[in-house]
């Protein structure tokens, strides 16, 4: 059984193999090797990488999406300019060849879309967030670099949400309809900081949330930790002042797989008779907490019981109508999809809509990506899950022997891939830019412990 498990997952594939056989990779990947040796600023790589990086994630909430699209391009030429000159460990993982395989898959949908030009766009636009995630792997391998990355994107994060606190403090005016017009709390104030939608904000904060709790155990110095406590407290209270029941939804979701972690990793510190308790009071805590929330507050009970109010809510009553109509257009091209994109979405909805509900997406992540790339496509990124979250454990209880601190980024990154999914079960903000990138950066932390662990056996060997 745990060979079947190690095959599914391709906990035993290693890169060697394919290395050693693929003329491919003989003529692209380190061609450059001695030119780089000459050159210092190429000496420099893993640094200019992580500034690049870092004006990436720090931009994001601020600019616009060209300009995002931008700083993806010259993320891709970077990586294409590191893959060449790069000695021979480039750092492929299980979830790269996953990652392939999903583009793959979506290069084949948009070869064959009824749309195919739409299609195109939203290709182009998936192949920069995965050279993005292939850059973040890479250069995240070092400590340091991760740490930094990671830090620039908690500062401006924090600067986000206290934006949002002041909109909350001054009641800032909604800039479109994003409640029930009927609701009790069609009044209420709903925060957007620089985003421009709550719900976006929302997906924005949710890694910004497990990566500050995460902070609190890396950072050592006694200011950096209140810091963090300061970040962890700010990101949450705006999280929760969006509104946004999906939010909501990933932010438990979020912290919930976060305590179990946690859990975990401080089990074996426990005395033997905790142990097995240890879990059910993670989750009986957890439903105490949310429930008190629930309930003590009013604002939070009429949103959380709209959740269960079925058509009665305007947007729960918009969201089945439009999930009726993406469950056609699946039926339609159930196999490869209509191309990946929401220009594709948008010229083929308008088929099978319902009228008066028009929509600029699937509002599910995965009738999204079903509707996309077709039922070959959701297999695939649903393996990718698989295989990602699998690696991302078994990593984790390797640093758990060693107490390494950076396992707590590990943790954040599983953390908010959870939460993630589970806010994109109602919506679809993951494919916006400002939360993409941050979904890549997550997979790509991941991945970055895998190649850490292979090179340390490599040094072993040796």
């Amino acid at each position: 059984m745990a060979s079947i498990w190690n095959q599914v997952t391709l906990s035993d594939w290693s890169p060697r193999a394919w290395q050693g056989a693929s003329y491919t990779y003989r003529l692209l990947f380190g061609s450059l090797q001695h030119w780089r040796s000459s050159s210092w600023l190429m000496q420099q790589a893993e640094p200019i990488g992580a500034i690049l990086l870092s004006v990436l994630f720090a931009l994001a909430p601020f600019v616009s999406t060209t300009l995002i699209g931008v700083l993806l391009v010259a993320c891709a030429a970077f990586l294409l300019l590191l893959l060449l000159s790069d000695d021979a460990q480039i750092g492929i993982t299980p979830i790269h060849l996953l990652v392939a395989l999903y583009w793959g898959v979506a290069t084949v949908a948009t070869t064959l879309s009824p749309v195919r030009q739409a299609a195109f766009g939203g290709w182009v636009k998936l192949t920069l967030y995965l050279l993005l995630f292939a850059l973040c792997a890479r250069i995240l391998r070092s400590r340091s670099l991760r740490n930094w990355v990671v830090g620039v994107y908690l500062h401006v994060a924090l600067a986000v949400s206290v934006y949002g606190l002041y909109q909350y403090r001054i009641g800032v005016d909604p800039l479109a309809t994003w409640t029930d017009t009927s609701s009790t709390t069609a009044e209420a104030t709903r925060i957007y900081s620089y985003l421009g939608n709550p719900n976006l904000l929302a997906g924005y904060l949710i890694p910004a949330v497990a990566f500050s709790l995460a902070a609190v155990f890396v950072w050592q110095r006694w200011t950096a930790k209140a810091l963090a406590v300061t970040m962890l407290a700010v990101n949450s209270t705006a999280l929760v002042l969006t509104l946004s029941r999906g939010g909501w939804i990933g932010f438990v979701a979020a912290l919930f797989v976060f305590a179990l972690l946690l859990v975990n990793w401080w089990s074996d510190r426990l005395p033997q008779q905790w142990r097995k308790w240890a879990i059910p009071t993670v989750l009986g805590a957890s439903v105490l907490v949310v429930g008190l929330a629930v309930v003590s507050v009013p604002t939070l009970r009429d949103r959380a019981a709209s959740i269960f109010a079925g058509r009665e809510d305007s947007s729960n009553n918009f969201r089945l109508n439009v999930w009726a109509a993406v469950v056609d257009m699946i039926r339609d091209r159930p196999l490869i999809g209509i191309g990946p994109g929401n220009d594709a979405f948008n010229k083929v909805y308008p088929l099978f809509m319902r009228p008066k509900y028009t929509a600029l997406s699937a509002y599910s992540v995965l009738l999204e990506i079903t509707v996309e790339t077709g039922f070959i496509g959701l297999f695939c990124f649903l393996w990718l899950l698989l295989v990602t979250v699998n690696r991302g454990i078994v990593e984790l209880q390797r640093l758990r022997q060693t107490r390494e601190r950076s396992g707590f980024w590990l943790m954040a990154s599983l953390a908010t891939m959870a939460g993630f999914m589970a806010h994109g079960l109602f919506d679809t903000v993951w494919y916006r830019p400002q939360i993409n990138i941050l979904w890549w950066l997550s997979v790509a932390i991941v991945a970055s412990f895998y190649a850490e662990a292979k090179d340390k056996a490599q040094i072993l060997e040796n």
